[in-house]
């Protein structure tokens, strides 16, 4: 219970709470799409007053945690830019302005297979947007990004998902934790030298190879898995199931005027163009998504 100090005994426990950000100063100036609904709404009005202006420099980008690779998102980052460049398009401004992509580490995107790097540097030249790769962020500014070597990217509206890390609370408990300060789990989501005690999502450290993502349906499988396997040692069946052989990334990556289908896994990885009929397919799925967790539109 928030804010509680009570204490609750358990048989089995499910530790789903999410994971913090990684904190850069003056992260406030920023914009995100990775947070609570009303940041997306702040958004809106802060591009819509550019719009307005009729001209502006956007920068776009997202953070890299080097103490686990798995805890960044650089699919949205990548999605809202695209799909500003399409909005001020069919405003017929997007000569006015200036956007750029930025990312810490020198090949944003490589996770998502060999044929991502190229299809993503065509998409950037074809755009016109200028790519800022392989500095740290050393702080935001209202005007602007200053990056580990001083240098400064002005910047009207900028739009920045962190990564992850492990929640502070998590700090004062016993529990095992990774070097970003996630739980240490097995394959069965069950947390290390532990009794009873599960731990699903992004607060759990996942184990895989290098490009290993966090994300919602990797994390509603180990949901899955956990309540899966706390039933069959009720039971005493022991059948239990391993998260870690449906590691993969999956996502529509939505451009605004079309799409692309990326899928990564341990056999194989591909990238499908849809141009015109990706972007609705996403927005579909986005449907799909609300009414069949909320049950309504």
């Amino acid at each position: 219970v928030a804010g509680s100090k009570n204490q609750y005994s358990f048989d089995y426990l499910i530790m789903a709470s999410g994971n913090d950000k990684v904190h850069i100063p003056g992260i406030d100036h920023t914009h995100s799409v990775c947070g609570k609904p009303e940041l997306a709404i702040d958004l809106e009005k802060k591009l819509n007053g550019l719009v307005a202006s009729g001209t502006g420099k956007i920068a776009v980008g997202f953070g890299g945690n080097p103490k686990d690779m798995s805890a960044m998102r650089g699919g949205p980052a990548f999605e809202m830019i695209f799909n500003i460049h399409n909005y001020l398009k069919r405003k017929k401004i997007r000569n006015n302005f200036e956007l750029t992509f930025f990312a810490p580490m020198p090949e944003p995107g490589a996770k998502m297979g060999k044929g991502a790097l190229p299809m993503l540097k065509k998409m950037f030249d074809h755009y016109n947007i200028v790519k800022h790769f392989g500095k740290k962020m050393k702080e935001f500014r209202p005007d602007g990004i200053v990056f580990e070597d001083d240098s400064v990217l002005e910047s009207n509206l900028t739009i920045f998902v962190p990564a992850g890390k492990g929640p502070s609370y998590l700090s004062q408990s016993d529990l095992p934790l990774s070097e970003a300060g996630f739980i240490k789990v097995n394959d069965y989501c069950q947390v290390e030298n532990t009794q009873g005690i599960y731990a699903v999502g992004d607060i759990a450290a996942l184990q895989g190879p290098e490009w290993v993502a966090k994300q919602g349906h990797i994390a509603e499988i180990m949901g899955q898995y956990a309540a899966h396997n706390i039933l069959s040692e009720i039971s005493g069946k022991n059948d239990f199931k391993g998260y870690a052989e449906h590691l993969n990334i999956l996502c529509i990556m939505d451009t605004g005027d079309g799409a692309a289908i990326v899928f990564r896994n341990h056999k194989k990885s591909f990238i499908i163009p849809l141009p015109i009929v990706g972007h609705w397919i996403k927005k579909a799925f986005g449907y799909y998504m609300k009414i069949s967790k909320t049950g309504s539109l």
